[in-house]
This record gives C-alpha cells, sequence and structure tokens, in this order.
C-alpha cells in the first residue's frame, strides 16, 4: 500500500498530546471526538496504532489519520 504525501504541523511547544494535535489541526471536530478515535485504534504514532490519548508526541514523530499523514515540527 502507497503512503500519501507527508504533510507538516508545527507545534510551538512540545510535547503535545495527541488528542490535541487531532484537534488543533482540524481533523476532527472536537476533543471529544479526538478521543474517540485514538480510543477505536484509528491512530498511528511511528507506524503503531496508538490509543493513548495524551500520547506525549514530539517533533519529528509521524502521526496517521484517515489516510493522511503528518510529521509533526518544531516551530522555531
Amino acid at each position: 500500500m502507497l503512503k500519501s504525501t507527508t504533510k507538516t504541523i508545527e507545534i510551538y511547544a512540545e510535547p503535545i498530546a495527541l488528542y490535541q494535535i487531532l484537534k488543533f489541526e482540524a481533523l476532527v471536530s472536537s476533543g471529544g471526538e479526538a478521543k474517540i478515535a485514538i480510543d477505536e485504534g484509528r491512530v498511528s504514532v511511528n507506524d503503531k496504532i496508538e490509543t493513548r490519548r495524551r500520547k506525549k508526541i514530539m517533533s519529528d514523530d509521524i502521526v496517521e489519520f484517515e489516510g493522511e499523514r503528518f510529521k509533526v515540527i518544531l516551530k522555531q
């Protein structure tokens, strides 16, 4: 299976909780929806399914959700 193009997510401080990434990037409509998606195993971090809502996301992590792939970078 081909991976989609990787997009960039800029964060201003690290770490950031996984559910916040989904919410702040408008990949879901609310924090509650983000938590449900994570609980259901629909989100992966660095090619592994992640079910921890507050998983600490750092610069250079790769988050995948709904067929989209994002690289997290720290805004300088």
